[in-house]
């Protein structure tokens, strides 16, 4: 394939366009892979289009080599399915809704499980027609509420989303481990770093959930590793409670005035230096009002108590509580429920329990999991300016349960006993679950076993982001100058420039991509006249293909010279060398 820059549909921009927050955007629109139609919203020009179809063709290979088979749904797509799934309730204002003109419900798809599940339900109805993996590669559709960084959050994108239908969790473990191996083969493929994490698998419901991350300076997921192998984003570590103490030989709580202390670092301070009580952050509970709200709107205050060392981690709150919306209670919660004194909320009042399952108060009170029989806390009196100090769980307050809500800090250690845990950011570009039933269930997918027994079958998801792969890979094959593609997604194998005005640089130009394209190469040939060779130059930076063959002033020699967009490396070869050089 050849394409020529004196036709190509392309214009390059010198300047970064204003809305662009990160290096891949700014440098995808600069280079014309891509154009803003609406925030959130790139309509793909020819170039980005190139790189779009290798990435899609990785994957394709990838799952046919793991027995996956194609399909294609719609995009509009109607309501009745969300509808049993409870997903038209649940996804809320991330949902794309409308309606035809007969009144009747569609959405723009956010995914596909319920389409996927009903298809096999459709068509198959015996253990014998299982296992069976489909997928697709198809533009889905969130509503962002604050779209961002180009192609890395959008409000249309395109995923391929595998699933896989078995009669037995035994067949699911199988399937998923065969989608795990195609993924790490699709990544390794692309030339991208991964890290394979633990993730809770949220409102996907299921046994199991991986994620595969992208470590990147300028990623939204915050992960943690030990240097013996765990990996697992922060809301899906298991906090190990310490060991329980004994309640013997500790001493009475004990209220003490501790004025204008509405915060921990206040209290700690007045502590130390009016009370001559030696406490840390650590020793302390800071309390936190969150709102929970359910799906009929129905919202609820919730108490959650957690070391006064550590921040509560949204994440890990929207795990605890899956199913509803959650957020800090505002001024007027605070308001309806007088109770709950800011800066000295605290489970007892008066010596007695004031929050937890032996208070009258009707509002939940959870605890951190290191808050165990025996330990010693500090916490607020729920009187004005007043705290209590050696607060003994299980002899002077309970709980009514326990919630992992704070925070992971670099230094705890892993779960699994590898070491201490260091924290690191990403970018996911893959997500494979272990489903289980809920949709096969919700939609009565159901098949006759070998007893001719109706059982529901279990199925694995398995999504990975196509467009988001195409910025995670520009944010990470780049310098000053601009994108530096990895030889298999690059729109091109090599960019030959006629860097010139004599006819015969373009003549030789001509000759050379013609015999490339004949050895089986696809060539971009800047062909262009009138244009300097600085300025073709810098756009063979910007573009980013990785080899180019530059026909310039080095032919009055017999020579050409070749240029590793790479690596910066640039030699002379003789002309009659150069097509073997690079096929």
């Amino acid at each position: 394939m050849l394409l020529r820059m004196s036709s190509l549909f392309l214009r390059t921009l010198r300047e970064d366009p204003a809305e662009a927050e990160v290096t891949s955007h700014k440098l995808l629109v600069r280079a014309g892979y891509i154009r803003r139609a609406a925030p959130g919203v790139y309509s793909w020009l020819p170039l980005g289009l190139a790189v779009k179809a290798k990435v899609e063709q990785i994957v394709r290979e990838e799952m046919a080599a793991a027995g996956a088979q194609e399909v294609f749904f719609p995009a509009l797509l109607p309501r009745e399915p969300f509808e049993v799934t409870g997903r038209w309730t649940e996804y809320g204002d991330n949902l794309f809704r409308l309606q035809d003109r007969k009144k009747a419900d569609y959405l723009l798809a956010p995914t596909h499980e319920e389409m996927f599940t009903l298809l096999v339900k459709d068509l198959y109805s015996s253990y014998k027609d299982l296992p069976v993996t489909l997928y697709q590669i198809q533009n889905k559709y969130r509503d962002e509420a604050r779209p961002r960084a180009g192609l890395l959050r959008g409000r249309e994108f395109v995923m391929k989303d595998a699933y896989s239908f078995d009669i037995d969790s035994e067949g699911l473990v199988k399937s998923y481990l065969a989608q795990r191996a195609a993924y790490e083969r699709i990544f390794t493929r692309l030339g991208l770093e991964y890290v394979i994490v633990k993730a809770d698998a949220g409102a996907m419901g299921g046994s199991a959930s991986e994620e595969f991350l992208s470590p990147s300076p300028i990623g939204e997921d915050t992960f943690v590793r030990s240097s013996g192998g765990y990996a697992a984003n922060v809301e899906a570590v298991t906090i190990s409670s310490p060991a329980e103490q004994s309640l013997d030989g500790k001493q009475p709580m004990h209220v003490e005035d501790t004025p204008g202390t509405t915060t921990i670092s206040a209290v700690v301070e007045f502590a130390n230096q009016k009370l001559d009580i030696p406490i840390t952050p650590a020793n302390t509970l800071k309390h936190i009002v969150l709102a929970i709200t359910d799906v009929n709107r129905k919202r609820s205050l919730v108490v959650v108590a957690i070391p006064g060392d550590r921040e509560l981690e949204p994440k890990r709150a929207e795990i605890v509580f899956a199913g509803f919306e959650v957020e800090t209670a505002t001024d007027e919660d605070f308001a309806k429920n007088p109770q709950l004194l800011k800066g000295f909320i605290g489970p007892v009042r008066d010596g007695k329990q004031y929050l937890g399952e032996k208070a009258e108060a009707k509002i939940r009170y959870l605890v951190d999991p290191r808050v165990v029989t025996g330990s010693v806390w500090v916490a607020g009196a729920n009187q004005k300016d007043k705290h209590v100090f050696d607060l003994v769980f299980g002899r002077d307050f309970s709980a009514d349960g326990i919630a992992d809500l704070a925070e992971i800090k670099a230094g705890d250690p892993a779960p699994d006993g590898s070491g201490p845990l260091e924290l690191a950011r990403g970018i996911e570009i893959g997500h494979v679950f272990q489903l289980g039933t809920k949709y096969a269930e919700a939609l009565d997918l159901k098949v006759l076993d070998e007893n001719g027994k109706l059982v529901t079958v279990t199925m694995g998801s398995y999504g990975i982001g196509v467009t988001r792969i195409i910025a995670v890979l520009a944010e990470a094959n780049n310098d000053e100058k601009g994108l530096a593609w990895p030889e298999a997604v690059a729109p091109a194998d090599i960019h030959v420039v006629a860097a010139g005005k004599e006819d015969e640089v373009y003549a030789v130009a001509e000759k050379l991509a013609g015999e490339l394209v004949a050895s089986g190469k696809q060539v971009l040939l800047d062909d262009r006249l009138k244009v300097s060779p600085g300025v073709k130059f810098s756009d063979a930076e910007l573009l980013g293909i990785p080899k180019i063959l530059i026909v310039g002033k080095g032919l009055a020699n017999g020579e050409v010279d070749i240029w590793d967009r790479r690596s910066g490396d640039r030699r002379s070869i003789k002309v009659d060398l150069a097509v073997a050089e690079l096929s």
